[in-house]
């Protein structure tokens, strides 16, 4: 056993050493996790057995992202359990959902590349009488949105399942969410490894140029937004101009929203009368 400050210091000195970006923060995480525990309740607690971490740090010394590790990561608020099989939630993310709070009609909601269902449970948490249907080309991704709906209280207003977008659905939706896969496919041996090594490329790799997601997306929603209905797509840095063109010439209207950062991250799409 050994003092907790000492074992936080040794695990914040190895994650600095390693590269990783607020190695304080991380190590009081995953000491926390480690014991099952918060940050108040880790530091009740006067010592620890290195024992209990030391498998924990070296997954996240060879770069395995801490959410990954602890199992859970927190999102507009909400915490949500994640997996390997799904994308984590970001924070540049939530500019969707406060454009999506700015839209008049949320009765209906549809999340396209659902992911662990972040977008759209975070939509239902804020309108009570909305329901809505998640779809993920992953089953296991499926499975885990459906999972964090039900420890979010959010079951019985929500669906989830597997399939291509949303080539199985006919019916129209006030609101239409998607995070799609938007990196060039040559760029993701380049990003850092947390990403690279671990994420699923599914839910990355959006085609030559990063934009095929959009195109298939955009080119169903005519059929699949209701008439005063809107479409809000996340956005990788500076491919706006890109969407946007994709979006007129399907006929839809746009305008975005940046995220805290002044990258246009929310593209708001809505039908042109």
């Amino acid at each position: 056993m050994i003092p907790t400050r000492t074992a936080l210091a040794k695990i914040a000195e190895w994650f600095a050493q390693a590269g990783i970006e607020n190695p304080r923060r991380e190590a009081r995480i995953l000491l926390a996790a480690a014991h099952g525990t918060d940050a108040a309740g880790l530091m009740a607690r006067d010592m620890v057995d290195p024992a209990s971490y030391e498998k924990l740090m070296g997954r996240r010394i060879a770069r395995e992202p801490l959410a990954y590790i602890t199992g859970h990561k927190e999102f507009w608020g909400l915490r949500f359990a994640v997996s390997p099989a799904t994308l984590i939630p970001r924070p540049d993310s939530e500019t969707l959902i406060e454009a999506a709070l700015t839209l008049p009609v949320c009765e209906s909601v549809l999340d396209l590349g659902t992911g662990t269902g972040c977008l759209m449970l975070a939509i239902l948490h804020e309108r009570p009488n909305a329901w809505g249907i998640g779809v993920d080309i992953s089953p296991a991704a499926a499975a885990l949105a459906r999972q964090n709906a039900r420890a979010l209280g959010l079951e019985e207003r929500s669906v989830f399942y597997a399939g291509f977008w949303a080539e199985a659905l006919e019916h129209k939706f006030d609101l239409i969410l998607s995070n799609p896969p938007y990196i060039p496919a040559a760029d993701i041996a380049g990003l850092m490894p947390e990403v690279a090594k671990y994420e699923p490329a599914s839910a990355l790799a959006g085609g030559p140029d990063g934009l095929a997601a959009y195109h298939d997306i955009i080119a169903a929603l005519p059929r699949l937004l209701a008439e005063n209905g809107a479409a809000v797509l996340e956005l990788g840095a500076g491919q706006a101009p890109y969407v946007m063109q994709i979006a007129a010439d399907a006929g839809f209207l746009s305008q975005t929203r940046q995220d805290l950062s002044g990258v246009e991250r929310a593209l708001i799409l809505t039908h042109r009368k």
